[in-house]
């Protein structure tokens, strides 16, 4: 198959510097929505199309490319193209092609699935090798198309090339949307019927797509105002909208809404059987695995409701789950028991009781206590935080933004203007605070307006939101499939998840900010290294959600899956996802990037994410429930634990607040019920401790794990002035390395750069940490020849540099390095940092990193880092995102 898309870059992780490199891309002007070229002439080889029941050939001459395909004697072979129109509207089909006999061999011509020519004739062309052209007048959507000629008796010709002309203006203008979406017939307890009034276009309707509460269920061809969807489940409401659509892939606005409920299933008053040999299969300081033996019923056990000490705890579809929010060295008490769909349950099984293990310092984020931030809600859709540690949240549905305190104080700051709701999952979504907020106020918002979705920025000042201006627009909107999460990047840069508004030909369409992810300056404009010259940085994708960065810089992204599934991405720099070509690894996903992570969408619905210590934490809104995965060394999102299934029913954001603490909201939206969602905080403490194990060649400090917070006192921020700063404890395993000796290397690396700060080398072999606080001196007082240096000079430079950003948050490390010497030959204490570094691996065996962060800052550059020094005195934990 021959696919023109993109070719995908590597992972995004490198910060401005490196990615404006001209050995990496080419500067393209800054653009609002920088449109590409006017239409082209393409011309695709048949050879390199899809082949079925043929063969590629070569022997007759006068064709181009490498060959031709001769089709197999039967009337269902085909050659199918992959065509990448610019733009959607009419188009000329010119297939090349030879018939060295004297009769007619027809083709039948389709276009993404709906024949667009029945039996178009190939008539002889003299000779095998005298080629000729037989064309095709048809409309082809943006993006991706798929054209294939079939045979429409036992032969057909020798098809050699097809060359796409695009004709005349696009075609812009949307259909009408349906009137009049009503029930049909009396639904069953499996299926409802819907009819409708036909929609108009200024072309042709070519077709409906009906959709229950954003998930495309059914489509049906243009002429059809009727169907009947089957499958559901019996005694339940669905939420009904129609959409028409025409040949260039425009999608009408929505039809009226209309709720329709199964009938009741057959009497059914028999329980399933009671779930047996319920046991613990793990546990931490905060949370308690189970599992039990499956119960079995007359019709299907549809789930399993947890009680913990007597009281509701969550539910499962599967014999087994994960009970979250619970207290270190504690014991609990279990019970389980089984549910049918008409609400039969079984009794419970018996009773264990279960400790949770003690608390310690780890690496791991595991979700401990709740409790209620702020009640009275309606659907708290973004989520940021102020630099003071309070939460700013917006409601999709009123318009109104909030500061919300961790001590549950709440203020209105207003509305957003121009906002404006789509019935379904439009309005007021994402936020997102300046990084720069201490001196520009500046808080970012995505939302939909008349015209469609946009970014606007407003400023707050005295807990009053003012100065609205837009930033970027031209985003299509629907009902369903807006997007709308907002994240600042690593490299400064605002990116948006944008929905496809339901039209799925939008995501392939580069010229469309619809079905992307987006990238703008903090302005509005476009940055020089985007990858198609306007604010597309991804595409491909049906309804991106949640959006944040790891500790290498690289974006993840939640996104809503159709019918099939949902998924998590690692988001490349022009990489392409296929939607609507590809869900999930379902349909045509050659060519196309692979999620990360996959769910069946009833078990997930992705909305939020978010990273902490390079834990991914997503909730989900149809799932009810809080995944968590490990990006491990390859990239891949491993160790699943789910939290809190069915307990605050359908979830909406998942942030991690600048005390390490997730913020959750919730999303029960669907009831038709304002006012009754909930931000909830949890507090997330760590299990398994960061120290190596014997033997394990493992760099970690009793102060801080991987990739956390330093506490302050090894910082500027722990004396008020900058260098000279205690040094943390540090450890480490011998493992394999047969180290003749270690050494320490300290240094910043903001921006993927590499500022050194610290070193000590010559630590004897024998010797397998560092106390905390070493003293002044190129010989380390009391570390038998250890040598140590500091950037800077005079005597003060001979000891530990910590690290003083000041005031932005920074990423450092110590990198740990098992020598073949046991001592670093031609060191002195006149050798540059850089000197030493170089002399350092060139005696190294074995590297391996200790990763920190810190935004201290000096009292003098108005930072006095008393609450953070306050709380690493007093043992409360420090984490970071």
């Amino acid at each position: 198959m021959r696919c023109i898309r993109p070719r995908p870059s590597r992972a995004f992780g490198a910060l401005v510097a490196a990615a404006t490199a001209a050995s990496l891309c080419v500067a393209l002007p800054a653009a609002h929505s920088a449109p590409l070229p006017g239409p082209r002439v393409a011309t695709y080889e048949a050879e390199a199309a899809q082949v079925s029941k043929g063969k590629v050939e070569s022997n007759h001459a006068g064709h181009t490319g490498t060959g031709f395909v001769n089709f197999d004697v039967v009337s269902d072979a085909y050659v199918e193209f992959t065509v990448e129109a610019q733009r959607p509207g009419p188009t000329r089909l010119d297939f090349r092609h030879a018939n060295g006999t004297s009769t007619n061999r027809p083709l039948d011509i389709s276009v993404n699935g709906t024949q667009t020519s029945d039996d178009l004739g190939f008539p002889g062309t003299g000779a095998w090798t005298t080629w000729k052209t037989v064309s095709v007048s048809t409309t082809l959507a943006s993006g991706t198309n798929k054209i294939r000629a079939t045979t429409a008796g036992v032969d057909g010709p020798n098809l050699d090339s097809l060359t796409v002309t695009p004709e005349g203006p696009a075609d812009t203008e949307k259909p009408t949307p349906p009137a009049n979406l009503r029930k049909d017939k009396e639904p069953t307890a499996t299926s409802v019927s819907l009819a409708w009034d036909a929609a108009s276009d200024n072309v042709k309707v070519t077709g409906y797509d009906v959709y229950q509460h954003g998930q495309l269920v059914k489509q049906v061809d243009g002429a059809t105002l009727a169907t009947t969807v089957t499958g559901l489940t019996p005694e339940t409401s669905y939420d009904w909208t129609v959409f028409a659509r025409d040949a260039a892939s425009n999608v009408s606005e929505a039809s009226n809404a209309v709720t329709v409920a199964t009938l009741p299933a057959p009497p059914d008053d028999e329980a399933p059987s009671v779930p047996a040999d319920l046991r613990s299969t793990g546990r931490t300081g905060t949370s308690v695995d189970l599992a039990w033996s499956p119960s079995t019923d007359n019709v299907k056990v549809t789930g399993y409701e947890i009680q913990r000490d007597g009281a509701a705890a969550g539910t499962s579809e599967t014999a087994s789950a994960t009970i979250a929010g619970l207290t270190a060295n504690t014991a609990y008490k279990f019970k389980v028991r089984a549910f049918d769909a008409k609400g039969n349950k079984s009794a419970f099984g018996p009773e264990i009781s279960v400790t949770t293990s003690g608390s310690q310092p780890g690496g791991t984020p595991d979700p401990g206590t709740v409790k209620t931030l702020a009640s009275g809600a309606d659907v708290p859709w973004g989520l940021a935080f102020l630099p003071d540690g309070a939460g700013i949240y917006t409601e999709r549905n009123t318009f109104n933004v909030h500061r919300l305190t961790k001590a549950g104080q709440k203020t209105l700051l207003g509305k957003v203007p121009n906002s404006q709701t789509t019935g379904g999952e439009g309005g007021l979504m994402g936020v997102e605070v300046s990084p720069d907020f201490a001196t520009d106020h500046y808080v970012y918002f995505l939302h939909t307006s008349s015209e469609g979705n946009r970014i606007a920025r407003m400023t707050l000042e005295n807990n009053a939101l003012s100065g609205y201006k837009v930033l970027l627009d031209g985003m299509g909107k629907s009902r369903f499939h807006n997007g709308g999460r907002l994240r600042l990047g690593p490299d400064g840069k605002l990116y948006a998840g944008m929905g496809d508004a339901q039209n799925g030909s939008k995501a392939q369409d580069k010229n469309s900010l619809n079905g992307k992810i987006l990238r703008i300056n903090p302005d509005g404009s476009t940055p020089s290294d985007n990858p198609f010259g306007n604010a597309v940085w991804s595409l491909g994708h049906r309804n991106p959600q949640g959006l944040d960065f790891d500790s290498k810089g690289r974006l993840w992204q939640a996104e809503f899956g159709n019918s099939n599934m949902d998924e998590v991405n690692l988001i490349q720099k022009g990489g392409n996802y296929g939607w609507p070509n590809c869900e999930g690894t379902s349909g045509s996903c050659s060519g196309y990037i692979a999620p990360k992570k996959t769910w069946p969408v009833a078990s997930a619905s992705p909305s939020g994410l978010t990273i902490i210590n390079d834990h991914v934490f997503v909730a989900t809104t149809r799932g009810e429930r809080v995944y968590r995965m490990r990006i491990d060394a390859n990239s891949a999102l491993v160790d699943q634990k789910t939290y809190f299934q069915g307990t605050y029913d359908r979830l909406r954001t998942v942030e991690v607040d600048p005390d390490g603490d997730i913020w959750l909201t919730t999303s029960t939206d669907k009831d038709g019920t304002a006012g009754n969602d909930r931000v909830l905080l949890i507090d997330i403490v760590y299990s398994g401790g960061p120290g190596p194990q014997p033997g394990d060649f493992k760099l970690s400090s009793g102060a801080f794990a991987d990739n956390a917070t330093i506490p302050d006192k090894y910082t500027c921020a722990g004396d008020g002035s900058a260098g000279q700063d205690t040094s943390p404890p540090l450890a480490w395993g011998a493992g394999s390395t047969g180290a003749k000796a270690y050494a320490v290397v300290f240094a910043d690396v903001a921006n993927n750069g590499n500022k050194l700060h610290w070193a000590i080398w010559d630590v004897p072999a024998a010797r397998s940490s560092l106390a905390e606080g070493l003293g002044a001196g190129f010989d380390v007082p009391g570390l038998d020849g250890a040598k140590q240096k500091a950037m800077g000079s005079g005597a003060n430079s001979r000891k530990y540099f910590g690290p003083c950003p000041g005031g932005s948050s920074h990423p450092y490390t110590f990198t740990l390095y098992a020598l073949n010497t046991a001592t670093v030959p031609g060191l002195t204490s006149g050798s540059s940092m850089a000197q030493i570094e170089t002399a350092v691996k060139n005696a190294s065996t074995a590297s391996v990193e200790l990763r920190g962060k810190s935004d201290a800052a000096t009292a003098e550059a108005g930072t006095t880092g008393a609450a953070t020094t306050e709380a690493a005195t007093t043992g409360r934990k420090h984490k970071t995102r």
